[in-house]
């Protein structure tokens, strides 16, 4: 980079220049505690106290390297998105005969609804508040499940038909149960929250589009019902809560489900979601390019580039990466892009194929050419 590189832009609020999406690989000490509790040999008790030192030395290694915002590496969670949905109201985790397929892996869980979707219960709540309490003067990212995740995995087949005989009921309870919970981490001091949303970027994929054909899905304007039932969520936070909506195309074990650009929902997903900021895989072709940037409102919303990869060990290039920056700020300001991994390095318990030392080097590479790309983090 050469004319691009704007110095003392540094971010006062979330997200930040160098910045990451959520998840970390689980220490062998969290792994094997895991498994001691699956037989039996370990209490609820034991295990959490695995899990909250475990987690202290996670924020620890982040403030090290860095970072100016941390998350508990999503330790406690055997998935990204099913400790969470499962836990509201009406919604039940089971073992599908027809599973989900990545190219290369086979996820062994789904979600149905049983019952009228609510929260009422604080999931992940004291999670956060533990975070918050050793987070050592960083900002602290609280990651949870887009909404969209429940409908796009099991679609109508997966929703009681006598709860809900209609979906427009299941949308707008989904919504409210959702709310709640937003809520519930503003009340607790929250205000850095990310929504994963998976199922927007899925819809860039004329496969995946297929695939919801076949099932009997109503396709046409599937993109505005998300797009709602997300700011239905998120209406009402207080206004300094950052929301960040964090896009990717499947992560399980290094493999992936779905490919193609974001053309098809960047108008929507710019514009039409009260987000504040977007993490956006860019690690790959699959991917496409980076002209649906164009779509971003100039001013305060921010695009968190996913240029390196948390698949594989390998590093990435400075140079390469800061070519990639330069041609990204071609169609949005550098002063509204920042630089991240593109996806967590452990969407699930397994963890992707790459080691601990080779993940907390990807996050030092994001912090070190975010200092020299805009002069701080």
């Amino acid at each position: 980079m050469s004319e691009t590189v704007t110095p003392s832009l540094g971010r006062v609020r979330p997200p930040f220049r160098a910045d990451h999406v959520g998840s970390l690989l689980r220490p062998v000490e969290l792994r094997q505690a895991r498994a001691a509790r699956a037989a039996g040999g370990l209490s609820a008790a034991a295990l959490r106290a695995v899990e909250d030192r475990c987690i202290a030395n996670a924020i620890a290694e982040q403030k090290s390297l860095g970072l100016r915002a941390a998350t508990d590496g999503e330790y406690r969670r055997s998935y990204w998105h099913f400790d969470f949905l499962a836990a509201l109201d009406g919604v039940e985790m089971y073992v599908p005969e027809q599973k989900v397929q990545f190219h290369g892996a086979t996820l062994q869980h789904a979600l149905k609804v049983t019952g009228k979707i609510g929260w009422n219960q604080p999931v992940f709540v004291d999670d956060y508040r533990f975070t918050a309490a050793h987070a050592q003067g960083l900002a602290v990212k609280q990651t949870i499940p887009s909404p969209s995740v429940l409908h796009f995995r099991g679609g109508r087949r997966a929703i009681d038909a006598q709860t809900y005989p209609e979906m427009a009921p299941f949308f707008a309870d989904l919504g409210r149960a959702y709310r709640g919970a937003v809520g519930a981490f503003a009340a607790a001091g929250c205000r850095y929250l990310q929504l994963d949303e998976v199922n927007i970027a899925y819809l860039c994929d004329p496969e995946q589009i297929e695939g919801l054909k076949a099932r009997g899905e109503h396709v046409d304007g599937l993109i505005d019902v998300y797009a709602e039932l997300i700011n239905t969520a998120i209406r009402g936070r207080p206004d300094d809560m950052v929301v960040s909506i964090h896009l990717c195309r499947g992560n399980f074990r290094s493999t992936w489900i779905a490919q193609g650009g974001y053309e098809p929902v960047a108008e929507v997903l710019f514009n039409r979601i009260e987000a504040d900021a977007y993490f956006m895989e860019y690690d790959s072709d699959r991917a496409g390019g980076f002209e649906p940037l164009r779509f971003v409102p100039r001013g305060n919303k921010v695009v968190v580039l996913g240029l390196v990869t948390s698949k594989t060990g390998a590093l990435e290039s400075k140079d390469e990466l800061k070519r990639r920056i330069d041609a990204a700020a071609k169609y949005l300001p550098l002063e509204q892009l920042a630089l991240s991994p593109q996806c967590g390095f452990a969407s699930t318990e397994e963890g992707n194929l790459l080691t601990e030392a080779e993940q907390w080097a990807k996050l030092r590479l994001c912090v070190e050419v975010a200092r020299e790309v805009w002069g701080g983090v």
